[in-house]
């Protein structure tokens, strides 16, 4: 994994997200649905092995209004409800975060999104993975970022690089995504974009003026060689354009106290995973665990 330190940020919601509907509904002793928290020990123990982190963390959405929803009083709102059956294994997620001695972000009025770009963009001399089933992250890849992005279930999973992205999305560049959803829109998030143009032209649009900003530019100085219609579309949602740019966009700048050093992974207890462990009925975890080496604090197991 490079010659960096490597800083892990796991997008805790995303993941619990896709465990959920990845995993049949397993139960704890106790009768709790589970499943969730089994998908999401899955990739921790996955991480621990492939790459070893030395800081570590956990960012996490707070169920409250987020300033986009202020921005714009239809983004998600077309979302169903997830079933209670995933929002109570939040708070058991985060007790195993707890169990592994991984510290957890949240903010109110802020995605965890923003906090894990709050916290990658301040974090400049380590190699920063972002583990996510969400590609809104790729945003975020630069020199210093990569994104681990979870492409099938839990199981399987990507590692997105500046290399990747471009070929992926037509030669475009990681922060050339935020103008490229200001224009395509995102319907799983209710943003509009500009409506008649879809994934192959706003690619083409953003590839060729390189920005929003600049294709408005061209367009306002009449060097834009845009076909008739596809120009005036542009034109008549200008304020669309912008507002769903400024929606798709992650913080960078969220207000939250980062100290490198709280977020050093020291490894765990043996003795408290196993039984945690046990609890949730996971037993098939448990070869993870080392059990000769019970109570020990272990960088791996």
């Amino acid at each position: 994994m490079e010659n960096k330190e490597t800083f892990v940020i796991i997008d805790a919601n995303s993941i619990i997200h896709r465990a959920f509907h990845a995993l049949p509904p397993l139960k704890s002793k106790d009768g709790q649905v589970v499943n969730a928290v089994y998908g999401f020990l899955l990739v921790l123990f996955k991480l621990l092995k492939e790459i070893e982190p030395k800081y570590f963390v956990a960012c996490f959405d707070v169920p409250k209004p987020t300033f986009r929803k202020k921005m714009f009083e239809e983004y998600k709102a077309q979302r169903k409800k997830a079933p209670d059956e995933l929002y109570i294994q939040i708070p058991i997620v985060k007790e195993v975060l707890k169990t592994f001695n991984v510290p957890v972000f949240e903010k109110e009025g802020y995605e965890g999104d923003d906090l894990i770009g709050t916290l990658s963009f301040n974090v400049k001399d380590k190699l920063n993975i972002i583990v996510s089933g969400d590609k809104d992250n790729l945003q975020l890849i630069n020199n210093n970022t990569r994104v681990y992005y979870l492409n099938q279930g839990v199981k399987s999973a990507i590692m997105y690089d500046e290399v990747m992205v471009k070929e992926k999305y037509g030669g475009l560049i990681p922060n050339q995504l935020i103008d490229y959803k200001g224009l395509r829109g995102d319907a799983s998030d209710n943003i509009p974009g500009v409506k008649g143009i879809g994934e192959k032209t706003g690619l083409v649009l953003i590839r060729d003026f390189g920005s929003i900003d600049n294709l408005y530019d061209k367009i306002g100085k009449g060097e834009d060689n845009l076909p008739k219609k596809l120009k005036e579309k542009l034109i008549d949602q200008k304020k669309e354009a912008y507002l769903s740019r400024e929606l798709s966009e992650i913080r960078k700048d969220v207000p939250i106290e980062i100290n490198l050093k709280d977020c050093e992974w020291g490894g765990y207890d043996n003795k408290e995973v196993l039984e945690m462990l046990k609890q949730l009925n996971f037993n098939s975890l448990i070869k993870n665990i080392d059990p000769d080496r019970t109570g020990e604090n272990l960088r791996l197991w």
